[in-house]
């Protein structure tokens, strides 16, 4: 599933093509994916203007001059694409096509249809039953040291876990937690609330710049991720630990290997040596 990286390059590639611009005609193709579509989906999509995006968690919302947002969730195997010529014919899973008055197609396409499009009232988005349970951003300057070490504290769940519970915090995915626990050092068992305060300070840090580093690198493609322009991202290129199992640590002077455990039905890669 793209995570927090993916989906802000996604709508880092769409804000210069969509904000500011009128949604012409919103050929909305099936009744729904995940969840059916609102009702008369295409009628309120068709003449709005977008007026401004923004990221929250793993969603990106479009804010439109109709007082209404719309939600993109991209789930498994979603993908937005943009046809700047206009011309490109929808495909099979081409679900939503909105034609832009500047001429660019934007082409919602999702094969295993896990993903989501919604309306929002744009004045009640943090109380919408998506949202409103969300905690922080991860690059935001509500989460830090203090405030992570306090919903961290007494807690016996792993700090793996503590992660990826998006009201903990918002938009963090399986992949980039493994790659900040190797940085700082920590293993993905490890209890939340034995951690110290010199850790957590650590942990936040590095999950700051794994976030960072792989937004600068479009995101990483794995299996169907491409970025809104058809591109892949590169970031995988650069993993130290997921889906490294049986390769060997990349951190000087340690002599371990990268080993797979399973927490919760998903994959945990982290080097034992030196990760404690």
């Amino acid at each position: 599933m793209p995570e927090l990286p993916e989906v802000e390059t996604v709508m880092r590639g769409l804000m210069p093509v969509m904000e500011g611009q009128r949604i012409l005609t919103a050929d909305v193709r099936r009744e729904g994916l995940r969840w059916p579509f609102p009702e008369r989906f295409g009628a309120r999509l068709s003449g709005a203007r977008v007026q401004g995006m923004q990221r929250r968690a793993k969603y990106i919302l479009m804010a439109l001059d109709s007082g209404e947002s719309l939600l993109v969730h991209l789930g498994m195997s979603g993908k937005v694409t943009i046809d700047e010529s206009g011309a490109e014919s929808a495909g099979t899973h081409d679900h939503v096509v909105l034609d832009m008055e500047n001429g660019v197609r934007i082409l919602f396409n999702d094969p295993r249809r896990f993903g989501a499009l919604d309306l929002l009232e744009t004045g009640c988005l943090e109380r919408h039953k998506l949202l409103a349970a969300l905690g922080p951003e991860p690059l935001g300057n509500g989460f830090n040291a203090g405030y992570f070490g306090a919903r961290l504290k007494g807690r016996k769940m792993p700090i793996k876990s503590a992660m990826l519970d998006q009201k903990i915090v918002a938009g963090l995915g399986n992949i980039y937690v493994c790659e900040a626990l190797w940085r700082a050092g920590i293993a993905p068992q490890t209890r939340s609330g034995t951690l110290t305060s010199a850790q957590i300070s650590a942990l936040v840090g590095h999950i700051r710049d794994v976030l960072t580093e792989a937004i600068a690198a479009g995101g990483s493609s794995l299996k169907d991720y491409r970025q809104a322009n058809g591109e892949l991202g590169y970031f995988q290129h650069r993993f130290k630990t997921y889906g490294r199992e049986g390769k060997a640590c990349l951190k000087p002077d340690c002599r371990g290997e990268i080993v797979r455990i399973t927490q919760s039905g998903r994959s945990s890669f982290y080097c034992p040596e030196c990760q404690r």
